[in-house]
């Protein structure tokens, strides 16, 4: 026996009591009937919300096809960032190796003109030594170099020094400008290195701007996709609106309804208890309620509730609340995540299923090997969807029943309850509850 009825029931008979009358058949006191709307106004009013719910179910598919997009453009944008990455850092090693090249070059170069100095000197001595011999008639020098010599023997010494000191000479010519040679292919070989390295940087130049300039027609096409997609939002609000008022109209009825039904079943049951028990005598026992199977859940779905409205911000959220964002080194970067403190699409799950004594990894692929696999046919709520690009898993939403859902989304956005999208969704709900 309900509550409700059972206290309708006591309180007749304690008014029964009260002016000394004992229940005879159906002619007992019982409270007024709730309102009891007609089959027409039933029917119009649920003819309303259909009409409504099919301009709210067109318009959330719309969304959830932008949405669908807009993630999709997102996974490009990451992809553009990177090859701008990439092609920074080629061009930053082509410019270390130039600039590595240029300072060879230029110490080549120093070397071959040092090289040329010496033999030019070199020359010089040479030739004043050939000169000064001609000048006295002799091939081995100057006379004055055999002045002084005792004898004969001790002059063709001094001639054969002299002709040592000539060889000598021309051996060192020969050898300084073997080296000014070598220096000289040297100079050219780095020049030539120098040349390659500056096309390379030049190469790597045109491929940063053209990697940044794909970057940017990507990051345009993802701003205009979510302005498109926040359109497209607050028109879905707004006809969500009209429908929520719709439904609640019908509930309003429906439940109406169901209290008249509900008088009625009590009023036969009291009249029949009434009639078949004396008064005063009533030992009616009121049963006892078995805790809800559904406790755990309803605790996961209001502690995710709980955070609507709290920013995105990638990497953040444990099981104690939301924490602040981590770098990512791309969109997330550019949205300031690192800097705010709040939630991720896993990092919510976390917290919300923190409430059920249930703890989860930071990362909706292994999320979605938490627990049961059930067919989208059977989801319920309390249950995780999921949501995957080319076979890898990339997002997670707490399922709430009625079509809707319980997200952190993407940077930019807040922990939001949405319908849920199909685009992208995978074949089945995980069921951890």
């Amino acid at each position: 026996m309900s509550t409700k009825s059972g206290a309708r029931r006591i309180g007749v008979l304690v008014v029964l009591c009260a002016v000394g009358l004992a229940p005879v058949g159906t002619g007992v006191a019982v409270p007024p009937p709730p309102p009891n709307p007609s089959d027409a106004e039933l029917q119009a009013g649920k003819s309303e919300a259909q009409r409504t719910a099919g301009q709210a179910g067109e318009l959330a598919n719309r969304l959830a096809e932008a949405e669908s997009l807009l993630v999709g453009l997102q996974a490009q944008v990451e992809v553009k960032m990177e090859d701008a990455n990439k092609a920074r850092v080629d061009l930053q090693r082509a410019e270390t190796a130039y600039g590595q090249a240029r300072t060879a070059a230029d110490a080549a170069a120093a070397e071959a003109r040092s090289a040329a100095a010496r033999i030019e000197a070199q020359r010089s001595r040479l030739d004043e030594f050939a000169a000064s011999s001609y000048r006295q008639g002799s091939k081995l020098g100057s006379i004055t170099a055999y002045a002084g010599a005792r004898d004969p023997q001790e002059m063709l010494e001094r001639a054969s020094l002299l002709d040592a000191i000539s060889d000598s000479q021309l051996d060192v010519l020969d050898d300084l400008e073997r080296a000014r040679i070598e220096k000289v292919n040297k100079d050219s070989m780095t020049r030539a290195a120098l040349d390659e390295a500056e096309a390379k940087r030049r190469s790597a130049d045109e491929a940063r701007a053209t990697a940044e300039a794909a970057q940017q027609t990507a990051i345009q096409a993802r701003a205009q996709q979510a302005a498109q997609a926040q359109g497209l939002q607050a028109d879905r609000d707004s006809v969500q609106a009209d429908l929520d008022a719709a439904l609640s109209r019908v509930t309003g009825l429906q439940a109406q309804r169901a209290d008249y039904q509900e008088w009625h079943e009590d009023k036969v049951r009291e009249e029949q208890v009434v009639a078949a028990e004396p008064v005063g005598n009533d030992d009616d026992q009121a049963g006892s309620s078995a805790p809800s199977a559904s406790g755990d859940v309803e605790a996961v779905v209001s502690r995710a509730l709980s955070q609507l409205g709290m920013p995105y911000a990638w990497g953040g959220g444990n099981s104690r609340g939301p924490t602040r964002g981590i770098r990512d080194g791309g969109v997330a970067d550019s949205y300031g995540d690192y800097a705010k403190t709040g939630f991720d699409c896993s990092g919510l799950m976390i917290y919300a299923f923190a409430a059920a004594g249930i703890t989860l990894d930071h990362y909706s692929g292994y999320q979605a090997q938490s627990g049961k696999r059930v067919p989208l046919s059977q989801m319920r709520r309390g249950d995780m969807l999921f949501w995957d690009h080319g076979g890898a898993i990339h997002h997670v939403a707490l399922y709430l029943g009625n079509g809707k859902m319980v997200e952190a989304p993407y940077s930019g956005s807040r922990v939001r309850v949405t319908q849920v999208r199909y685009g992208g969704i995978t074949p089945y709900a995980v069921r951890v509850l």
